[in-house]
């Protein structure tokens, strides 16, 4: 538990996040945009609190994106005693903790809100939200309305417990989000600063191909956190159940720069006023030890490439 004689902005300094949220709410004048590169530590999550954090500094990551959900890092249920426990041991490496992956996606959920009033008392500025899926037996307007309804009652909640919501878009059928249009559609009159857009690069351009350029520009008055990650379309021989006959083709993760994500995105993305958190997804096949980490790494270097 947090002790209540020590102040939020003390655990900050103590915990070393104070700085990095700093950086996630640069004010807009300023001259350089500065991205802290951070990695989704989900490839290790259930590795222990100190080899996480020798992972993430031997990757080179100013901070990662913890999950704080159910089969993450942290389980919710214990994120009053296993929380600050994990940002401790990131501590002692200097690593900060901007953003968590959490399971909430209801306002009146008890243990969301167990997760969020934590998360915000040490600290953490940024969450994640849980994805959203439409019903493709109904129709969609209505599910859209409803799901308004749902973010607004979760921005009010981030309002109350100072602390902001992101939502990701996510490619696949029967995501909210996976358009990107919808996102806009649930957060355009939300304030920013309480429920905010997840931007993620591979799966808008899963999803929209070479219309990432309007799906970045109408969202980017809501962006809060960026992640990369890159895919390429391959081809899958056709299997006995198959009724053509004929290979089809598949999206599949790879290392970043090998696929269909262009750098011209972080071109775009240093011209404008963000100045939030990227973070590196991993999708496809680390392997372990000193193989994963090189993957991480090299990953971490071609970002950096693109930004600079």
């Amino acid at each position: 538990m947090i002790s209540s004689g020590v102040t939020r902005r003390e655990f900050l300094v103590s915990a070393g996040l104070f700085a990095v949220a700093g950086l996630v709410g640069a004010a807009e004048d300023s001259t350089e945009p500065r991205f802290p590169l951070l990695g989704f530590v989900k490839p290790i999550q259930k590795h222990s609190y100190g080899e996480i954090a020798d992972i993430s500094a031997a990757v080179g990551w100013d901070g990662v994106e913890l999950p704080v959900r159910k089969g993450g890092t942290v389980e919710p249920a214990r994120v009053e005693e296993e929380l600050p426990k994990v940002i401790e041991a990131l501590k002692k490496n200097k690593i900060a903790v901007p953003v968590i992956a959490t399971d909430v996606d209801d306002a009146s959920d008890p243990l969301a809100q167990r997760v969020l009033r934590t998360a915000s008392q040490l600290g953490i500025p940024q969450y994640r939200m849980k994805h959203l899926y439409y019903d493709l037996n109904k129709p969609i307007a209505p599910q859209l309305a409803e799901f308004r309804g749902r973010m607004r009652d979760i921005a009010q909640l981030d309002s109350e417990l100072k602390i902001q919501g992101t939502f990701q878009n996510h490619s696949g059928k029967n995501y909210v989000g996976a358009p990107v249009w919808d996102m806009w559609e649930l957060m355009r009159e939300l304030d920013p600063k309480s429920l905010a857009a997840y931007f993620d690069i591979g799966h808008a351009t899963l999803e929209g191909g070479l219309s990432w350029p309007l799906q970045a520009r109408l969202l980017e008055p809501h962006l809060a956190v960026v992640s990369v990650k890159d895919f390429k379309w391959t081809q899958i021989e056709a299997g006995p159940s198959s009724k053509s006959g004929k290979p089809r083709w598949k999206d599949q993760w790879c290392p970043l720069g090998d696929g269909m994500v262009q750098a011209e995105f972080f071109s775009y993305l240093k011209k404008t006023k963000f100045r939030g958190p990227i973070c590196t997804h991993y999708e496809y096949p680390l392997g372990d030890g000193r193989e994963m980490i090189a993957a991480m790494k090299r990953d971490l270097a071609v970002l950096r490439e693109w930004l600079a």
